[in-house]
């Protein structure tokens, strides 16, 4: 079984399933497990994140200008047997149709698999969409994985719950919806200003400050803490986080599992400390 992933989610998925060794090629933006460093890259993109502010990176995104490209020779060379992709969000990795596009001039056809979950239960159901179609069970996996969130769930069951905002971009502010708010609700927290499974729009600070948080966590998709605490906003709640966005609450993965003990920690002190790099408490 040949694989290509083009979602760092799929990717995730690829190596929950244990099926690494199979993967052929891959997007620039995979990097994890550290195994897929040596995977051909397959795709790339013309935004440097590093030298661009979160307000140019959004314009540039939402003005015409294409934030993927594909390397449909090498597709077409790695002869992939199934192809993993998304039809949910084109800032967040290579579109659907594009991907249906370079298939069609591949000298064989791939299986296309589109994942498309906007809900934790549906994060959880890509894992057997892409079980069965690679021949694996994955049975043993999501059971280990839901007994995780159970577990959390159990012990933030009586805690008083803060109020919680999660930020996904910072200029312009854009709230973390589909899984995250059910991330922060088994993690004991009371998720404002998106509901579970929202595909979320453009709001402003005045927003975020009406709903009254306790706790603001920022997380924008596709910046390490590293990259966000170089561009904070200045704004004063009770309570900041910077958190791993691409590792635990952008991507539809399995990971997301983490996400939910990270902030079991960061909201109730619950379980070991955050590894370096999984969380920052901002200093007022």
């Amino acid at each position: 079984m040949r694989i290509v992933s083009l979602l760092p989610a799929a990717t995730d998925i690829v190596a929950e399933l244990g099926l690494i060794e199979h993967l052929v090629g891959r997007t620039h933006e995979c990097d994890w497990p550290a195994e897929v460093a040596t995977v051909p890259i397959v795709t790339s993109t013309g935004i440097d994140q590093d030298a661009l502010s979160s307000r140019e990176i959004s314009a540039t995104v939402h003005h015409g200008s294409s934030l993927y490209g594909l390397d449909t020779d090498l597709l077409n060379d790695l002869k992939p047997d199934v192809i993993l992709t998304q039809d949910l969000c084109d800032v967040c990795a290579i579109s659907y149709e594009s991907v249906s596009a370079a298939v069609r001039l591949m000298d064989v056809g791939p299986k296309v698999l589109s994942l498309e979950p906007s809900t934790l239960d549906e994060v959880l159901d890509c894992l057997k969409t892409v079980g069965d179609t690679l021949g694996v069970d994955s049975t043993d996996r999501i059971t280990a994985l839901r007994q995780r969130i159970d577990h959390v769930e159990q012990q933030t069951r009586n805690k008083q719950r803060p109020r919680v905002a999660a930020i996904e971009w910072l200029d312009p502010v854009w709230p973390a919806g589909h899984w995250v708010p059910e991330q922060i609700a088994i993690a004991g927290g009371i998720p404002l200003i998106a509901e579970k499974g929202e595909h979320t729009k453009p709001i402003d600070w005045q927003t975020v400050h009406d709903a009254e948080p306790d706790v603001v966590l920022l997380m924008p998709c596709g910046f390490p803490p590293e990259r966000t605490l170089k561009e904070l906003p200045d704004q004063q709640f009770p309570e900041m986080w910077v958190l791993d966005g691409p590792a635990y609450y952008n991507r539809p993965g399995p990971r997301v599992v983490r996400g939910i003990e990270v902030l079991a920690h960061v909201l109730h002190g619950i379980g070991p400390a955050p590894d370096t790099g999984e969380a920052f408490k901002l200093e007022p």
